[in-house]
Formats: C-alpha cells, sequence, structure tokens
C-alpha cells in the first residue's frame, strides 16, 4: 500500500534537509509511487512554502533577505494592495485606537479612512504619517525614534519605550512573507521586532499580505501562524492557501479590487 502524502511529505523534507536537493525518479523509486504522483507533491509543497521546485525535482528554499527600496515597492501588485487597504479600512470602527506597521500595503488604509474623525492612529512609518497629516481627520500619533532612511521608518530603544505604553484595538501588520512553515517574515529585525509588539499591544491584529507574499520566507521571523487570527489578502489568494489558512483557524478576509 503506498504512503499517504503527509508520510510522504516528511521522507521529501528529510532528504531534502540532508541532500539539498530531490530528484523526482529517485523519490518515486524511493517512495514506490509513480514519478506523476511526486511532481504533483512537489508542487503542493513548492505552494506550502515547504521547497523550490526545479525541472526534475525540487530544491530547498533560500530565504529572501533583501528588501527592495519603498519607491519600488509602491509599484508592485498595487492594485492588490489598494484592495487590501480598503478592505481592513471597512474593519475599522469609529472609536477604534489602531497602530499601523509598516509598508506600501499597510499606508492604503489611510486612502480610506478620510471620513474617520474618532479614530486614532498610531505608526512608525513617515510616509503613513505624511500621508494622513495630508488626508485624515482623526488622531494622529507618530511613534519616535531612530530613522530607517531605506525603508522610511523609525526603529530602536525610543520606539520601543513608546510602544510599551500605549495598548490599542487593531494593529494592521503588513507582511514580508507568508510560509506555512515559517510563519509571517519580515526583511528586517527592527521592523519584525516592532511587528510583534504591535500584535502584543492590540486586543485584534491583522495580518496583510497580497497573494504574491504567500509560500515565500524573508529574513526575519514576526510569528508563527498559530500566533494568527486574522488574515486579510487578494483575490488571487489560491483555494489551497485559503484552506491552510482555514485549517489553522485564521479568519480569512479576501479584497476584491474595484
Amino acid at each position: 500500500m503506498s504512503l499517504s502524502f503527509e508520510k510522504r511529505k516528511k521522507r521529501i523534507l528529510e532528504a531534502l534537509r540532508r541532500d539539498g536537493r530531490v530528484e523526482v525518479p529517485v523519490l518515486a523509486d524511493q517512495l514506490q509511487v509513480s514519478a506523476e504522483t511526486i511532481r504533483r507533491d512537489l508542487e503542493r509543497l513548492d505552494r506550502e512554502g515547504n521547497l523550490k521546485k526545479v525541472h526534475g525535482g525540487a530544491v530547498k528554499l533560500e530565504s529572501d533577505s533583501q528588501e527592495l527600496p519603498y519607491e519600488i515597492k509602491t509599484r508592485l501588485n498595487a492594485e492588490e494592495k489598494a484592495a487590501i487597504g480598503k478592505q481592513a479600512a471597512a474593519l475599522i470602527n469609529d472609536g477604534d485606537t489602531v497602530m499601523l506597521g509598516n509598508g506600501t500595503t499597510t499606508i492604503e488604509i489611510i486612502r480610506n479612512l478620510g471620513e474617520s474623525r474618532d479614530v486614532t492612529i498610531i505608526t512608525h512609518s513617515t510616509p503613513t504619517l505624511l500621508l494622513a497629516l495630508e488626508s485624515f481627520p482623526g488622531r494622529i500619533i507618530f511613534i519616535g525614534g531612530e530613522v530607517n532612511k531605506r525603508q522610511k521608518s523609525v526603529e530602536g530603544p525610543l520606539a520601543d519605550l513608546v510602544l510599551n505604553q500605549l495598548r490599542v484595538n487593531k494593529a494592521f501588520i503588513s507582511a514580508g512573507g507568508v510560509s506555512l512553515v515559517d510563519g509571517i517574515t519580515d526583511y528586517e529585525l527592527s521592523e519584525a521586532k516592532i511587528s510583534r509588539m504591535m500584535m502584543d499591544r492590540a486586543d485584534e491584529a491583522f495580518i496583510l499580505a497580497d497573494s504574491s507574499k504567500l509560500g515565500r520566507t524573508t529574513f526575519a521571523n514576526v510569528c508563527p501562524l498559530d500566533d494568527v487570527y486574522m488574515f486579510i489578502t487578494d483575490k488571487h489568494c489560491s483555494p489551497e492557501w485559503k484552506q491552510y489558512l482555514s485549517d489553522r483557524d485564521i479568519r480569512v478576509f479576501i479584497a476584491e479590487a474595484e
């Protein structure tokens, strides 16, 4: 009797950790299944973020450690990010105090809060601050600290000190990567730390990630998926990923672009 997918998955990942690469014919022989079954397994494991499928087999998934400059990121998946920001803004109620993490997705929330006079936003993102000064009628609290010029945010002990003094209703955190293995990740240790602190200081935390982030691991760990309860992504999120998240009791909001 052939092995179940979960047992094949365990054997495949063990071989990958040991050898760094696996080949379809070798796995098919070892696991006594067809080459087509192995290809389907590798495709599924690729979507889950466990490995990278290549011609004839698969290789270890290398973490993506270099983040693009902020200005470039604003042009990537812009339609999806705008939809996610609108969906997130719809979850903010009058009277809410909200933390917004840094990123080109979370800033889109501000564009949809033009009527929210009774909302307080707290952020360490300078682009978010500048946009809020132009269009947001509510209360703004900017977290001070050392400026990260590349990512246009602040960080360090001063930022930590302010965050530890605050408690909010909701936090919206932008993810650099989302993996079933590595959970929610970011590109920089400092940003990952602030994201964790914001989540800890909020009654409800929402992870924002367009579908290009699914199955990707970046440099710094924010939290495991078991710590995530609400997730906002775009309409291109695959049925498999919706099921993966649902299986972990994560509520998924799908943002539809106009």
